[in-house]
């Protein structure tokens, strides 16, 4: 059973790809406003099998976010897909310095992002049962 976290402070934007990780058949989507929120959930649930957050958070960035993910050695291996408005060379160059494994630029279809979750997860590392 995969668990995604989704960090996305637009609603339209949140429900959105919350519905199209449903629709690939993810049963646990906690779907989270802000980087705040994403912190506490980490640190009290159980760990996700992949994030997906947004760059430009009404609190925490996402970069901040991602190397917060990182910096924890039970969670330093999560997938983190990046789904940002922000498709700069230096915002993707950034992001994969705070450690993002993939980076979508928005506007982007359905099928480009069920693309992208399937690889990570088919690349992401077997999960280790503690």
């Amino acid at each position: 059973m995969h668990t995604v976290l989704l960090v996305e402070d637009a609603p339209f934007f949140r429900k959105m790809l919350g519905d199209y990780l449903r629709a690939m058949g993810f049963k646990q989507v906690v779907e989270l406003p802000n980087g705040q929120a994403a912190l506490k959930h980490l640190a009290s649930a159980e760990r996700p099998d992949l994030v997906c957050l947004d760059l430009t958070l009404p609190d925490i960035s996402g970069y901040d976010l991602c190397e917060h993910i990182r910096k924890n050695p039970g969670m330093a291996d999560v997938p983190v897909l990046v789904v940002s408005a922000r498709d700069l060379p230096e915002d993707k160059a950034h992001a994969e310095e705070a450690g993002a494994n993939s980076y979508l630029g928005k506007p982007f279809t359905q099928d480009e992002f069920s693309k992208r979750v399937k690889h990570l997860l088919k690349n992401a590392p077997a999960r280790r049962t503690s």
